[in-house]
């Protein structure tokens, strides 16, 4: 599938699967009940205190969680069954709504109490987030993939363009207690839905991977995966400086002679509305441009909005400003997502894109906190006009690194490892494993098969493998042999079951160019670095790669 075939996807596609269906539409209760609970929170601290630094926090201790808990959200969502995990990260932000609306009703939050509150809630959703969006792959096809990430944005902005009004409405009514009330309740149909769920999940062939070794792994993929590396960046230095909007945005509501919580939730809709616009119009805009073209308005049209909420007075103006804020914000987070989702096989792809909100929430959360220092400190005006000038520059870095185009390699698994018979007993932490794999190679073919072997090279390090090395006989230059390590037999199987259809391929290319008989032979050992008289240590024969 071509990047414009992704782009040209109708947009509503994955409303044809029913249980996407069922769960996007529980999720705008949920998304609505968020919504209000933030105008709550942000308005409420307004009223605790005229700390700016304080005030932009309560941003903060939503999306530090993210940067701090998502990389162990992300491997649990790729060991565990995800639905269990979103039904205990459900179950837990409604016990911790519910207790902060206790909290509140009975007049007992400081400005403390209430980032505490806040942070905890933000705990619960970075355990929610990997494996929510690692489930998209779960709930549509590899095709409709764009579209659902999309989609979600749509819900998720369809009640932004209306929770933070309404929750104006509520905290300015019946004050911030009861929005905090109202958000514990919205997490009921979500736990319903979720339950409701008969999710496909695959058997367990081997051993789950131990956590930290599941950590590890997530980190050297996207360690030596250049593009999720791009994205990664990118989305950092559009977290850090695109959250000075919202962080600020109480202060700027609260600047006007007629501000209040319905001007606060008012401005937040104008942003959800430009957020939906821009949602309805990606995959026309995605056919129509590069991602990195898309990348550079996003950052633009953030700059703009903030240079306008910093530099004018006028209510109007401030309303239109949030309009292409909110279009750019989805813009770029949906397009940062899907790019992640389509460079990443199944088997890593809830740790890759914890890895991905790490660093984009990680960035928010250090830019709440800075841009509220700034605003303290120098005045909103200032603040506001120099994370504009910060975007700006954020755009100019696409000239050094541009943003990945979505990925077009089959990242499905290859399933085509066998689990060979071996003569040895050996157990699955067994270890260390070295393997060595021979080929015969004719001298004209020489430079393809050092290419193919620089990009089995990156697969097999990105998959597990340890001292990778390619040595050539001396004394018969066609024999080739390529040599690595595994730590257990357990992580040499796992390693396998890795290979997607397009590593498969260059297994392939690179069995073409071998001109021995038979397939190339792979010698699986164990190291000993010691010899006992009482082991027994039979020779193990060679058998055809797998």
């Amino acid at each position: 599938m071509t990047h414009k075939d992704s782009a040209r996807s109708s947009a509503f596609a994955p409303f044809r699967h029913h249980d996407f269906r069922i769960l996007w539409s529980a999720t705008l209760a949920s998304n609505f009940g968020g919504l209000v609970q933030a105008v709550g929170a942000a308005w409420l601290m307004t009223q605790l205190t005229e700390s700016a630094t304080l005030i932009a926090l309560v941003q903060a201790s939503n999306t530090l969680p993210i940067m701090l808990l998502a990389l162990i959200s992300g491997a649990l969502a790729d060991l565990f069954d995800r639905k269990l995990l979103l039904l205990a990260a459900q179950s837990l932000m409604l016990l911790i709504s519910a207790l902060l609306a206790f909290v509140a009703w009975q007049g007992w939050l400081t400005p403390w109490l209430l980032l505490g509150f806040t942070f905890l809630i933000g705990s619960g959703q970075a355990l929610y987030n990997p494996p929510w969006q690692a489930s998209m792959g779960d709930l549509v096809p590899r095709e409709d993939l764009p579209a659902a990430v999309t989609l979600n944005s749509v819900g998720f902005n369809l009640m932004r363009s209306v929770g933070p009004a309404v929750g104006g409405f509520i905290v300015a009514g019946f004050g911030a207690a009861a929005a905090f009330t109202v958000n514990a309740m919205s997490y009921l149909p979500l736990i319903g839905a979720l339950a409701w769920w008969k999710p496909d999940v695959a058997p367990q062939t081997i051993r789950r991977e131990p956590f930290v070794s599941a950590v590890g792994a997530g980190l050297r993929y996207v360690a030596l995966s250049p593009n999720l590396l791009r994205v990664i960046l990118r989305a950092a230095l559009f977290g850090f400086a695109g959250v000075s909007v919202l962080a600020l945005l109480p202060l700027v509501a609260k600047s006007h002679p007629e501000g209040g919580s319905l001007l606060f939730g008012g401005l937040l809709g104008c942003f959800g509305v430009g957020a939906i616009a821009g949602a309805m119009f990606n995959p026309r805009i995605r056919e129509s441009f590069d991602n990195e073209i898309v990348i550079r308005v996003a950052f633009l049209g953030f700059a703009l909005a903030a240079a306008i909420l910093g530099q004018t007075r006028s209510v109007w103006l401030h309303a239109l400003a949030m309009l292409p804020a909110g279009a750019s914000w989805v813009l770029a987070l949906s397009l940062f997502n899907v790019t992640v989702q389509l460079s990443t096989p199944r088997w890593v792809v809830a740790r890759a894109l914890a890895l991905y909100q790490t660093a984009t929430f990680g960035g928010m959360a250090a830019g709440s906190w800075i841009w509220g220092g700034v605003a303290g400190a120098q005045g909103l005006g200032t603040a506001l006009t120099m994370a504009g000038a910060f975007l700006a520059l954020g755009a100019l870095v696409g000239l050094w690194f541009r943003a990945p185009e979505f990925g077009k390699l089959d990242l499905d698994p290859a399933n085509r490892f066998q689990e060979p018979a071996l003569r040895l007993d050996l157990r699955g932490r067994s270890g260390p494993i070295m393997i060595m794999v021979d080929y015969r190679i004719a001298q004209k073919d020489v430079p393809e098969f050092l290419r193919l072997m620089q990009k089995r090279r990156n697969i097999r390090r990105r998959d597990g493998a340890r001292n990778w090395a390619l040595l050539r006989d001396l004394e018969h230059p066609d024999l080739w042999s390529e040599s690595y390590h595994i730590a257990t037999w357990d992580e040499y199987v796992r390693h396998n079951l890795r290979r997607t259809k397009s590593d498969a391929e260059v297994t392939a290319e690179l069995r073409a160019l071998h001109i021995g008989e038979g397939d190339p032979v792979v010698h699986r050992m164990i190291e000993r670095h010691s010899v006992s008289l009482q082991d027994d240590v039979p020779l193990i024969g060679k058998l055809e790669v797998p």
